[in-house]
């Protein structure tokens, strides 16, 4: 016997004739017969993320009709529906701001219509933990679709990676190598093509975990956006999310505690990007699961670094998909007997075992073997001290010249200490960092506050700061860099970021001062201003007294009400009263009629 479809208690409710005439009588108007709405067939949602102010997903305004398609052919009826825009490269003061709005609608959108299923538009940095959040909330079948990465980008021959090039351009134009004009070009270049971020940034990363998390169909996270075969695997999800309401295959089956440990291991050998714990540990506290940085540490620091992908390696995410991209990665994974749970249930109704176990390496110098990989043990350390209780550090992108300069001491391995240079927010960073009364030396640490949840406000990826232009030129690239803020994901820089809790909270950062001596130890995970604990608490003391740290007004109704219920980047940055409302669609029953 089929089961009962939600979509029915609005379209086909003979209990309640009044009710289900109001609904039925509307949703007729552009097209859509009685029979169809009335038929039992169910009702898939296309959460559309496409738009003019989304440019790496717009794509999927095409896609969308892939994804009809296939809900069509396996019996569904589609309703596509538009999701508040997120834009990494366009929102200021920054997309981070937008991502729990998003989640909030969406939550709204699921909950609230006539939807038995939906297909989840993901791309671009926030739009995948937004909408993976959202459909963890209301735990009605749901399976993702990546909108893919652009093309290979190259200027002058070279690879010309998105965000990468940019961090790049930026030192040779402080040298003084390129003018104005060379450097957007070089930007210009590195998006050749439809789709996201083509660089291991934040949008290959968050895509190919929501892969790894079993939320898309295997083998769809890395293929590029305009190739055939990512139409194709549009279809497939549209036919794929039908049966899986009739299967009732919901968020909380697939992505359990199994499938983020997974997740984890995946990000540490695809060199993944430095805002995956926030978001991962976000929609994890939306199922009701506890996922902490120690859990990032724990579970993947020691693994090696096998994708050879910008800003961590040479190549670019269309190389990485020809090479076998991240089936191959769990292959390599299982094959090594590294991964923790190779018996998770994905979106396919099988388990990872069973997918990715033949799948195959088609380049090795892409994605390395596990016996030769790039570099060994390239996950994320997780940093604590009397700076903050929560940082973490990418030790993938760390360089071998940042290595030999500050971890190479023989008598003090993997720590290092420094001069404290301070900058309350990006704007005074760019106005002093070549202010010689600085005075900055290659043994300088720079340290910037203001920027996080709170303080920016959303958390803003100002943290990848370069040296001043007079060490640049003596070919210094990267001095240690320390915030509370976030960077990008396609940045090469082992910065210390995402600190918790930040300066606006009166985190440990909002204490320090200029000329401070500060002391990293990598080898035991801590991070500390070296003056006494009475005088870091006579700081704190007068900080308080004289209001806190200060950070700018709020600027929209947003910010303000953001602000007053976010958690911290080491939380997720969740809206603290979301949290509780988990499975709500099993949990709080249908909601009230309308009418």
């Amino acid at each position: 016997m089929r089961m009962k479809l939600r979509s029915q208690e609005w379209f086909d409710n003979a209990e309640d004739p009044g009710s289900t005439a109001i609904y039925l009588e509307r949703y007729l108007n552009f097209g859509h017969t009685r029979e169809e709405l009335q038929s039992g067939k169910p009702i898939i949602g296309i959460a559309q993320t496409g738009s003019d102010l989304s440019p790496c997903n717009r794509h999927h305004i095409e896609l969308a009709k892939r994804v009809r398609d296939g809900i069509v052919a396996a019996g569904g009826i589609c309703f596509e529906f538009p999701v508040h825009p997120i834009q990494e490269t366009g929102k200021r003061p920054t997309a981070a701001l937008d991502r729990n709005l998003a989640y909030l609608g969406l939550v709204e959108t699921l909950y609230g219509y006539p939807l038995d299923g939906v297909v989840l538009t993901i791309g671009c940095d926030k739009t995948t933990p937004a909408l993976l959040m959202a459909a963890a909330t209301v735990n009605i079948p749901a399976i993702a679709l990546s909108v893919g990465p652009m093309l290979n980008g190259y200027h002058k021959g070279n690879r010309a990676g998105s965000g990468s090039v940019i961090w790049d351009g930026r030192e040779m134009l402080a040298r003084g190598e390129i003018d104005y004009d060379e450097f957007m070009e070089m930007a210009a270049n590195s998006a050749p093509s439809v789709g996201y971020c083509n660089t291991m940034g934040t949008a290959s990363t968050m895509n190919s975990l929501a892969e790894a998390l079993g939320m898309q169909l295997p083998g769809s996270a890395s293929i590029p956006a305009p190739y055939r075969e990512r139409g194709q695997i549009s279809y497939e999800t549209g036919k794929r999310i039908v049966e899986m309401v009739h299967e009732d295959l919901k968020p909380s089956d697939v992505m359990t505690r199994a499938a983020f440990e997974n997740a984890i291991v995946v990000n540490s050998a695809i060199g993944g990007s430095t805002n995956a714990p926030i978001h991962l540990n976000a929609i994890a506290r939306h199922l009701g699961l506890e996922l902490s940085n120690d859990d990032w540490q724990k579970f993947g620091h020691k693994i090696p670094l096998l994708t050879n992908v910008q800003p961590a390696g040479a190549y670019l995410s269309e190389d990485f998909h020809r090479a076998g991209g991240i089936p191959a990665i769990f292959s390599e994974l299982m094959g090594a007997g590294v991964l923790p749970n190779p018996d998770a249930v994905t979106v396919s109704g099988k388990p990872v075992s069973e997918i990715y176990a033949n799948a195959e390496v088609a380049n090795e110098d892409v994605i390395r073997r596990f016996a030769a990989p790039l570099k060994e043990a390239a996950g994320f350390v997780n940093l604590k001290g009397n700076l903050f209780d929560s940082a973490i550090m990418k030790t993938s992108v760390i360089s071998g010249d940042f290595r030999a300069r500050y971890l190479s001491n023989p008598d003090d391995p993997d720590a290092f200490e420094g001069r404290a240079i301070v900058f309350d927010g990006p704007e005074q960073y760019h106005e002093t960092i070549d202010d010689p009364a600085l005075n900055i030396d290659e043994f300088c640490i720079l340290v910037i506050r203001g920027a996080g949840p709170i303080g920016y406000p959303g958390g803003a990826e100002v943290v990848n700061m370069q040296p001043p232009a007079a060490l640049l030129k003596r070919g210094i690239a990267a001095l240690p860099c320390i915030g509370d803020g976030r960077q990008s994901g396609t940045s090469g820089s082992p910065s210390i970021l995402n600190a918790a809790p930040e300066a606006a909270a009166m985190g440990g950062l909002a204490l320090v001062q200029n000329g401070d001596r500060l002391r990293i130890d990598l080898k035991n995970g801590s991070a500390n201003i070296l003056i006494s604990d009475e005088e870091l608490a006579a700081r704190r003391a007068a900080l308080q007294a004289a209001g806190g740290y200060q950070y700018p007004d709020h600027q929209t109704p947003w910010q303000e009400i953001q602000r007053s219920i976010v958690d911290q980047f080491d939380e997720g940055m969740v809206l603290k009263p979301a949290v509780k409302y988990q499975k709500v669609a099993q949990t709080k029953g249908m909601p009230r009629n309308s009418h």
